[in-house]
């Protein structure tokens, strides 16, 4: 899988816009092969990036937290 792709579910505070698209992109690029789609495939490459964007944003935003372990 992408090594560079982060953990954006963390305790600090949740995920930025910046840092879902971000993601997105970098396993739109793994999956097709492309840094940079040809103009033809420009317009599928975009609404892959928007689509696994907005599906991580769903994810992320309906996790549970886990509940504080009791010492």
């Amino acid at each position: 899988m992408c090594r560079s792709i982060k953990t954006l579910r963390r305790q600090d505070g949740p995920a930025t816009d910046e840092e879902i698209r971000a993601a997105a992109l970098q396993f739109v690029r793994k999956i097709s092969g492309y840094r940079k789609p040809s103009r033809v495939n420009e317009r599928a490459f975009s609404a892959a990036v928007d689509e696994i964007a907005l599906a991580s944003r769903e994810l992320l935003d309906s996790l549970k937290a886990r509940a504080a372990q009791r010492g």
